[in-house]
């Protein structure tokens, strides 16, 4: 049978795929309610960018720690036990919020993230593969570009909550006014601000335990691979000899830094452009997060655009294209700056949408009973935005934000070259 006539998803598997692919919506809002927190921090606490991107190193190093724990937990369990640990731990890390909201604090909420990101990454060591087993495999990547397409809409829910309940509820002071406050006002503002930003983590904390609830009543479809001892030495080492898989967790690293700089950052660029044309820091910061939110609706209708591309262009090809695509708009956001920056900065968000689930797809296509741990080590690859987003602060601190926009550039320069790799190398 053809892939054209092979079913994306069977009709007997349309709920469990619509509970699944919801949890997509989930760690998407998660990850675009923090991206502007780092600008958010950096002001309410009067600290660099440098320290305020370990918001990022924090959530995104979650992911790396609980990846090969969540691998081993589902091949005992099941991917539904995975997945509910994972709503768990989310909803856990929401929750110390408050008392790190209570201690005013910085580092409690790094914490905070850290424990989020834990349950995150049981999220997807579960979801993707899950979502990849259920149907033929010829249809995988695109069946895991549909569920991926719901993803931005969680991000585009995190960054209006960021926007309308997080960044215009905080007190209206620049950087320089809040720095020339006697301490008890600055920790009065402080303390106000934290109270604001835990707010959302708290709530979500209540949609969480509905999810969880739902996912532990459904009946859920059992994959072929559950249950049974994990042979992590051979399993590695069937996983080290597989060029594509090795160079996919290296593309799928520098794919999560790419994304995480260019999205963690438009907030300071969006910010600095707006101040030039006269806004005051507080309202270009609010601002600002418009752009991010119109990157999101870019990425959103590009992931469904890329994914019917996908039935006539190949995705190593694909992938190759939209990266040098991203490449070509950085230009202008180093060199320009201004407007045209900005609008390229958004235009990056549409070349992106394919990348993580055909890096994903492709790296695990035709690997059988080791997807568990494979599915793991690219979970683990997305410690790339742990790393990045620091690298890129330092040199936002040291050379301006237009400068710090050279790191996405040598990240899409390594993806366009696994496309190119795929493409010609390595069978499709």
């Amino acid at each position: 049978m053809s892939q054209q006539k092979t079913p994306i998803i069977a009709s007997s598997l349309i709920l469990p795929f619509a509970l699944v692919t919801f949890c997509f919506a989930l760690w998407g809002f998660a990850n675009d309610i923090t991206n502007p927190l780092v600008k958010a921090f950096g002001t309410i606490f009067n600290q660099s960018a440098f320290i305020s991107s370990f918001v990022q190193f924090a959530f995104y190093a979650g992911y790396c720690f609980m990846a090969i724990p969540a691998a081993i937990f589902i091949k005992k369990y099941s991917y539904k036990s995975g997945i509910l640990v994972g709503l768990a731990l989310y909803a856990f890390g929401g929750a110390l919020f408050i008392p790190a909201s209570l201690v005013g604090m910085f580092y409690p909420f790094c914490a905070a993230f850290f424990i989020m990101t834990c349950g995150l990454s049981f999220l997807e060591t579960s979801a993707n593969p899950y979502i990849l087993s259920m149907g033929d495999e010829s249809t995988a990547t695109q069946r895991l570009n549909l569920a991926q397409s719901f993803n931005p809409m969680g991000s585009i829910i995190g960054i209006l909550v960021a926007k309308d309940f997080i960044l215009a509820k905080l007190n209206k002071l620049s950087t320089d006014e809040r720095a020339a406050l006697a301490i008890e006002e600055f920790n009065q503002v402080k303390m106000e601000d934290l109270a604001v930003v835990r707010g959302p983590y708290v709530a979500i904390g209540v949609v969480l335990a509905l999810v969880f609830a739902l996912i532990l009543f459904t009946k859920m479809p059992k994959s072929k691979d559950e249950g049974g001892s994990l042979d992590i030495s051979g399993t590695f080492k069937r996983l080290m000899a597989n060029l594509r898989y090795r160079e996919g967790v290296l593309a799928q690293a520098f794919y999560v830094g790419g994304q995480i700089t260019v999205w963690t950052y438009t907030v300071h660029y969006g910010t600095e452009v707006l101040m030039s044309e006269g806004m005051r820091e507080a309202d270009a910061a609010a601002a600002a997060v418009n752009f991010n939110f119109y990157a999101m609706i870019l990425f959103a209708v590009s992931r469904f655009v890329c994914t019917f591309l996908l039935k006539y262009i190949s995705p190593g090809k694909l992938l190759m294209l939209l990266s040098l695509g991203a490449v070509i708009l950085l230009m202008p956001v180093v060199f320009a700056g201004g407007r045209i920056g900005l609008y390229a900065l958004i235009g990056i968000s549409g070349c992106m949408s394919l990348m993580f689930p055909t890096i994903y797809g492709i790296a695990l296509r035709g690997i059988g009973d080791d997807a568990k741990l494979g599915a793991a080590g690219l979970v683990m690859a997305i410690a790339g935005g742990s790393f990045m987003p620091p690298l890129q602060g330092l040199m936002l601190d040291a050379y301006g934000v237009e400068m710090s926009y050279l790191m996405p550039i040598i990240c899409f320069v390594v993806i366009a070259w696994y496309g190119y790799r795929v493409m010609r190398f390595h069978t499709e």
